[in-house]
C-alpha cells in the first residue's frame, strides 16, 4: 500500500463509506506544544496524539525518544479509535517528522493500513473544527516486529555490512555543531543523508522516482540492507517513509544519535565522509 495520501484523497475517503481514523500529531523539536494548535483548529474528527508523551517512552539511556511500551501505545491508539481493520491517516503541521513517527510505530506494531497526509495540515483545503471528538474505542492490539528495528550494536554492524544513513543535518553529521546531544559527529561508516532532502519547500515528498534516484546515488540499490538513524529516532522515521515511497525497505535505529553519543564507550567519527 502507498504509505502517503494526498489531501484531496483524504477528504474523499473521509466522506466515503470507510472513513479513516485521523490522528493529529503536531510536534516540533524545541517548539511549542502541539495541543494548543490542535484545539485552535484540526481536520474534522482528528484525535490529538502527543509525540513526547504517547509516541515515546521516558528519555534516558535509550535516547531522547525511545520507543514507547507497546501495550501503552496500543491503549493510546484504541482510545483514538484505531482498530485492526480500520484505515488510519496521520498528519502533523507539515514537516512530516511526527506523522512519520506515528506511521512507523503503527506499522511496526502490525497495523497494515496507515498513511501519512502528504504536506500535513498545510495541504488540507477543507474546513477545520475546534471540537474534540470522542471516538468509539478501537480494538487494535500491537504486535511488534512487522518492520525492521536496529539497536546500537545492530547499527554498528550495518554501517559496515550494508548502508546506514544519517538523517540529521549535514553539519551535525560532520560534527561542526551539536546543539542537543553530548558530542557531535556520526556513527563510523554511516553516510550523510539529511531528511530535508526528501521533500520540497511545501513539505510534500518528492516523487517516488526522484527519491529512488537520490537513494541510489547513496548506494541503497547496492546495499544488502539499509538502516536509518537521526538524533532521536523521529526524523529517521521520515527517511524510512521516504525510502518506502521509493520502494526500498529500511530498518530504523530508534535510539539514534542520542543513545549512541550518550554511551562514552562507542566510537565517534567526524568530517564529511564515512570512515
Amino acid at each position: 500500500m502507498k504509505p502517503i495520501i494526498t489531501a484531496s484523497e483524504c477528504a474523499s475517503e473521509s466522506a466515503g463509506p470507510r472513513p479513516p481514523v485521523l490522528l493529529d500529531v503536531r510536534w516540533q523539536l524545541g517548539g511549542p506544544h502541539g495541543r494548543p494548535g490542535y484545539e485552535a483548529g484540526h481536520i474534522p474528527g482528528a484525535v490529538f496524539v502527543d509525540l513526547d508523551a504517547e509516541l515515546a517512552g521516558p528519555a534516558g539511556s535509550g535516547g531522547r525518544h525511545p520507543l514507547p511500551d507497546p501495550e501503552e501505545f496500543g491503549a493510546v491508539m484504541r482510545r483514538a479509535g484505531v482498530s485492526r481493520d480500520t484505515p488510519v491517516v496521520v498528519y502533523d503541521g507539515g514537516q512530516g517528522w511526527a506523522a512519520a513517527r506515528a506511521w512507523w510505530l503503527l506499522r511496526w506494531t502490525g497495523h497494515e493500513d496507515v498513511r501519512v497526509l502528504d504536506g500535513g495540515l498545510a495541504a488540507w483545503k477543507g474546513e477545520l473544527q475546534t471540537e474534540t471528538p470522542t471516538p468509539a474505542e478501537g480494538d487494535f492490539r500491537p504486535v511488534p516486529g512487522a518492520l525492521p528495528l536496529l539497536d546500537a550494536d545492530g547499527a554498528a554492524v550495518l554501517a559496515r555490512s550494508g548502508l546506514l544513513l544519517d538523517a540529521r543535518a549535514a553539519e551535525r553529521y560532520r560534527g561542526d555543531v551539536e546543539p542537543i546531544d553530548r558530542v557531535g559527529g556520526h556513527i563510523p561508516g554511516a553516510v550523510s543523508a539529511p531528511t530535508s532532502e526528501n521533500a520540497g519547500d511545501d513539505g510534500r515528498f518528492l516523487p517516488a522516482e526522484s527519491l529512488a534516484a537520490r537513494f541510489e546515488k547513496l548506494g541503497a540499490d547496492r546495499a544488502p540492507e539499509v538502516g536509518v538513524y537521526c538524533g532521536s529516532g523521529v526524523s529517521a522515521a521520515h527517511e524510512v517513509l521516504a525510502l518506502a515511497i521509493a520502494g526500498i525497505p529500511a530498518a530504523l535505529y530508534a535510539g539514534s544519535w542520542s543513545e549512541w553519543s550518550g554511551d562514552g564507550s562507542r566510537p565517534v567519527e567526524k568530517g564529511p565522509d564515512p570512515q
